[in-house]
């Protein structure tokens, strides 16, 4: 068994299950995203210096101006992505660590995933061949654009917050797909959830959630 993999102490499977009981006492129900958390090394993710707080339910920071969400997040945006049944095509927005795309790559067949920031991505792809799951297509770019050549997607996951849901995103989405965002500005951003149904679009204002905004351009 691979240690690093694996944890010991504070990143054990001890402190594993006690993260997720505090997950499903926090709401979450899929007990299929709750294996994924268990599951998922999250202590690979940030830094090590950082690795006795790796099962806390908080965001930690993983440089760039960037946050890892805290697990109860993205369990509750995975859970939220799968609600309707496993998605055969899913685009991520905002790589940042790897972390997310790790968990949401277990429920879904293809999943691309778009990263502004090149050395978050390309610390993330190391860590997804270390897991085993080097299929995830990444690409660096401006994830406002989403994925055009591999649209449309059944689903679509953005883990950075805008005042409204870009239109390049609707429009990338299936018949039938379901998008999950946080929607706001600095101060309020609620966790929003867009199901298309044809030319029409349902919305859902969910849970009180903080992300870094999104942000423009990309970074070498």
């Amino acid at each position: 068994m691979d240690i690093q993999l694996s944890g010991i102490g504070m990143t054990s499977a001890r402190t594993r299950d006690r993260l997720v009981q505090r997950l499903r006492d926090a709401g979450i129900i899929d007990e299929r995203v709750l294996d994924a958390i268990r599951n998922t090394p999250r202590h690979l993710f940030i830094e090590e210096a950082l690795a006795h707080q790796a099962y806390d339910d908080t965001a930690l920071p993983i440089g760039h101006g960037q946050t890892i969400s805290q697990p109860w997040v993205v369990a509750r945006m995975t859970e939220l992505l799968i609600a309707n049944g496993r998605p055969t095509k899913v685009l991520e927005i905002g790589t940042g660590c790897g972390y997310q795309t790790a968990v949401l790559a277990q429920f879904c067949d293809a999943l691309y995933s778009v990263e502004r920031i090149r050395p978050l991505q390309d610390q993330a792809r190391k860590r997804l061949i270390k897991l085993g799951l080097a299929r995830v297509q990444l690409k660096h770019a401006d994830g406002g654009f989403g994925w055009k050549s591999e649209a449309p997607f059944d689903g679509i996951l953005a883990a950075c917050a805008r005042a409204e849901i870009p239109d390049d995103l609707l429009s990338q989405l299936a018949d039938g797909g379901r998008l999950v965002m946080p929607v706001g500005g600095d101060r309020q951003q609620i966790l929003t959830v867009v199901d298309r149904d044809g030319d029409k679009f349902h919305v859902q204002s969910l849970d009180a959630v903080r992300f870094v905004p999104f942000q423009r351009g990309v970074m070498r």
